[in-house]
């Protein structure tokens, strides 16, 4: 009896657990048996690395194969068993050192030439190994750039399995040719770069709807936009992700992973700077959306928003499913994907920014066109985002039809650049203020924390409680107006939240008109 033993990495969503693959040659049939609960990818592993091992130039055992993946109660899918089942075929026939493969993790597809391609999930699998003591990690050419952003582990790229045994054996590397990286289509739009180059100061008008944007970015806090059609929703959305500063290296790798298990991280720039900009249309599915998949669970476009922002265009045409699937991620901060076999959980702590029409037809409000549906149509419409996702939104914004001098005046606002560097300096506030709470910004500190460590001043909280008392506010909404209060001081330079603060915090939550010291800001530009 011959044996062999390699490691890999078994993904669940973002978590990686570390497997052994067992391979035994053993006296019986020729028969090659995979077992270990793999999916039908795993299972349709033995096939691609027969022909592998084969057409590398090596025999294919003539005895009975039993590949085992460990520990096998452990869910298995995806190819990139192919290549430690292969290196662990070629230990069992002893051509390759035990102890050169002992502290070594390998993940990669095979080819049926026995070429390695590029796989999902690598930079997860990576920090896993990491997090196992791993010390190496052999992965597929392609993805060699992405493996190399874990620290402290000796990331190996090769180009097919011949590459791959030279190097264990120490004998000369051959000269194959590159493989390709995994195709990721340009115009997927999960990234901010196509976004990154627009400027707040090309919006005609609607200046409470540009301090709305920016208070937004400043605290992390969500949006809800509803005007006419081509009144600027869309262009205030696309312009929020330049507001928000760069992100640090623990939230690059965190929103790296995510669209590395997705399949769409760029392989010439696999670690993302910028936070992520992702605006799904209407028809996408749910699972495309909230996360699923058929064999594979994979994150959706909530989860690829993760540290950036969600931008839900023309909100009421989106399925209702999808609107109330939003309730969780704005709660906690991650989306859970329960199937019969496997329930996954993704992060998605973005930033939500829902545009939508007045009326079905779009024209209620509007000073161009004449609207014809009746009230409870109108109604009807705005209300498929629920009162429960409507309550979790701390600004409501109604644009109006920009006038003529505000047309006219276009370009000569207050610049994206100007209000970055108050929204990073906002920023810096808040993570000295709340770092050794735990939090980053205004808008995930706890309502418990809130009240007791953070509170306004008396003038501030004298405003709040009025407003509670006269049973206009809820106690979760009162909780939302003070983290918007708490941005706006921090815009402003305050110490803690005034009563202007406080105003300021409830008009943005009421749709009407904003003042205080950041409208005079506005007005000098």
């Amino acid at each position: 009896m011959m044996a062999g033993v390699t490691r890999s990495v078994a993904l669940d969503g973002l978590r990686g657990r570390p497997i052994e693959v067992e391979v035994d040659v053993s006296s019986g049939m020729p028969a090659t048996v995979v077992v270990g609960l793999g999916d039908a990818t795993v299972s349709e592993a033995r096939d691609r690395v027969r022909s592998a091992v084969v057409n590398s130039g090596t025999s294919w055992p003539d005895h009975r194969v039993t590949i085992n993946l460990a520990p096998s109660s452990l869910p298995k899918n995806g190819s990139h068993y192919d290549l430690p089942i292969a290196v662990a075929v070629f230990a069992a026939k002893k051509l390759v050192p035990p102890e050169r493969i002992a502290d070594t993790v390998f993940l990669g597809e095979l080819a049926l030439d026995g070429r390695i391609r590029a796989v999902r999930g690598i930079l997860p699998a990576v920090l896993a190994a990491a997090e196992a003591g791993v010390s190496r990690v052999v992965v597929p050419e392609a993805n060699v750039s992405e493996a190399a952003l874990v620290p402290g582990v000796t990331s190996v790229g090769v180009r097919s399995l011949r590459h791959t045994i030279a190097l264990l054996t120490g004998t000369e590397v051959p000269d194959d040719p590159p493989v390709e990286p995994l195709d990721v289509a340009e115009e997927s739009g999960w990234s901010s770069h196509r976004v990154d180059q627009l400027d707040l100061a090309d919006v005609a008008g609607q200046d409470d709807a540009r301090l709305a944007v920016v208070i937004a970015a400043a605290g992390g806090h969500h949006v809800f936009m509803t005007g006419p059609p081509g009144i600027g929703k869309t262009m205030l959305a696309r312009r929020l992700p330049r507001l928000l500063p760069d992100l640090d290296l623990a939230a690059s790798l965190d929103v790296s992973a995510v669209h590395s298990v997705a399949g769409v991280l760029p392989a010439d720039a696999p670690l993302l700077a910028r936070p992520p900009f992702v605006d799904p249309h209407h028809s996408a599915s749910a699972a495309a959306i909230v996360g699923g998949g058929s064999r594979q669970i994979r994150p959706g476009a909530m989860s690829l928003a993760h540290r950036g922002v969600l931008f839900l265009d023309e909100a009421p045409e989106f399925a209702v499913n999808v609107i109330d699937a939003l309730r969780q991620p704005l709660e906690s901060g991650q989306i859970v994907v329960s199937r019969s076999a496997q329930t996954v959980a993704f992060p998605a702590r973005f930033q939500l920014v829902l545009a939508a029409n007045p009326c079905p037809c779009g024209y209620h409000g509007s000073v161009t066109e004449r609207c014809e549906c009746p009230p409870v149509a109108r109604r009807r419409y705005l209300d498929k985002i629920s009162g429960p996702v409507r309550d979790r939104i701390d600004i409501h914004r109604v644009l109006r039809a920009p006038t003529r001098p505000e047309l006219a005046g276009v370009g000569s606002q207050r610049s994206s650049a100007a209000w970055a560097e108050d929204v990073l300096a906002a920023r810096d506030r808040q993570r000295l203020r709340l770092g050794d709470a735990g939090y980053r910004l205004n808008s995930e500190v706890s309502g418990v924390e809130l009240r007791k460590v953070f509170p306004p001043t008396v003038e501030g909280r004298c405003v709040l409680e009025e407003q509670v008392q006269a049973g206009k506010l809820s106690a979760r909404a009162a909780d939302r107006v003070l983290r918007v209060a708490w941005t706006v001081a921090d815009l402003v330079g305050s110490e803690s939240p005034t009563a202007d603060d406080m105003a300021t915090a409830l008009a943005l939550r009421r749709g009407t008109a904003i003042g205080g010291p950041l409208r005079g800001r506005l007005e000098a530009a």
